[in-house]
């Protein structure tokens, strides 16, 4: 291999399987190529899990490549068979449409758009399938797919046991002429996905061929499907996804996943989700060696993807909020703050000020008027991350955070959220 570029892809674990590796190193030899990579609408926001293939848009991109990220407004309403047992659940097309324009603005936020000649350009495959005919689709594009040639492919294999209905079946062919049209109308020769797309890159190149001949040069690449070192999906949490829509999942929140990374996974992941040269990289993986308590290579992580996803102002919020919690020191926090970090804390709306001892026990930090007193006795109690052992001490909307919020903790880590109405 001698393009520097692909090496970089390599070491860093991003290259799962490759059509043709050997092709693809001479076409970026001889110069810059397009590529693009597909993301099917079927929320209104994209995950964690497709940061990957967004970040390796980006990657080519920043080596002078330019990449077509394509939103699947056709393919969305159709449906992906890739590790399902049921057909995806069927959503209008007015609901396609709004949830591919929130799709377009996020993708938008990671690539770089303008006149220069690797400059992102967003694409939809709406554009050209939603006029094709049943007789043109037919005509045009089935007769070129071999039953037995589908019927082989894992995706369709794993499928047919369960059920599978045509509309399904029909969506690698759909893909398929994706690829092809790119490669006519933008000298796209790359298309690169997560390894569970195998199938559908298969099929792009399959049509290509047998349309165009076989000097027709076209290239697909897939990256690893990323899981954890326990066998699980990345990016699931006992509360769903992690979004990429900051209204959705919270950069805290975000910050939280991450800092909580495995200590097995958090190298590879900081190859897979950084910018960190190799050599930065190779530092952090010393000294989290040397000291993995310290936690050195999760806060790199947690702090490089936040930033890259949310911004550095987003960051360092989310960096506030960690280290108030875990000092105890909320006196800081604002109102907005406060509501990010205890968004999953027990809370009780109040509308009048409380004696302390009613308010535990109107929160359920005591059971009791007589537990609330032996806790505030105890020393038990903070207010906002100040003790409190004054039995007669009121919690009202003045002393709140902001007018809004009173924080009672009990003991360590017990934290129950009043909200001042």
């Amino acid at each position: 291999m001698k393009n520097e570029f692909l090496k970089e892809l390599e070491w860093r674990g991003l290259i799962n399987d490759c059509t043709d590796l050997e092709a693809l190193d001479a076409l970026m030899e001889e110069g810059k190529i397009t590529l693009y990579c597909g993301f099917d609408p079927t929320a209104d926001s994209l995950h964690i899990g497709s940061l990957l293939p967004i970040l390796t848009l980006k990657r080519f991109q920043m080596a002078g490549h330019k990449p077509l990220p394509l939103v699947g407004g056709a393919t969305g309403l159709i449906g992906d068979p890739t590790g399902r047992s049921a057909e995806r659940q069927e959503n209008s097309h007015e609901t396609v449409i709004k949830w591919s324009e929130s799709i377009k603005r996020q993708l938008s936020q990671f690539m770089e758009f303008g006149d220069q000649p690797n400059a992102a350009e967003l694409v939809n495959n709406y554009d050209w399938t939603s006029n094709l005919s049943m007789i043109e689709f037919l005509r045009d594009f089935g007769k070129f797919f071999n039953i037995n040639y589908i019927l082989a492919k894992d995706t369709v294999c794993s499928r047919l046991e369960h059920g599978m209905t045509f509309t399904e079946f029909s969506y690698t062919i759909l893909q398929g002429m994706d690829f092809k049209h790119l490669f006519e109308t933008k000298n796209c020769v790359l298309q690169i996905g997560g390894s569970d797309q195998w199938g559908n890159i298969t099929s792009g190149l399959e049509l290509i061929r047998k349309t165009m001949g076989h000097e027709a040069k076209a290239v697909g690449l897939t990256m690893p499907l990323v899981t954890k070192a326990d066998g699980t999906k990345f990016g699931k949490t006992a509360g769903g996804a992690v979004w990429l829509d900051r209204n959705k999942t919270t950069p805290y929140e975000m910050y939280q996943f991450l800092i909580n990374t495995a200590d097995e996974d958090v190298i590879k992941f900081l190859k897979y989700f950084t910018f960190l040269s190799q050599e930065e990289i190779a530092t952090i993986e010393e000294a989290f060696k040397a000291a993995p308590h310290e936690r050195l290579a999760q806060k790199t992580l947690a702090k490089e993807v936040v930033t890259i996803v949310h911004g550095q102002e987003a960051y360092e919020q989310a960096l506030k909020i960690t280290q108030a919690l875990f000092s105890g020191n909320l006196s800081e926090l604002s109102a907005e703050e406060i509501e990010v970090g205890f968004k999953d804390v027990p809370s009780v709306e109040l509308a009048e000020n409380l004696n302390l001892v009613d308010a535990l026990v109107f929160t359920k930090a005591a059971s009791s008027k007589r537990e609330s007193r032996e806790f505030i006795n105890n020393n038990s109690i903070s207010i906002n991350g100040e003790k409190v052992n004054d039995l007669e001490f009121t919690v009202s909307k003045e002393n709140a955070i902001g007018g809004k919020f009173t924080v009672i903790r009990r003991g360590k880590k017990k934290y129950f959220l009043i909200k001042h109405v």
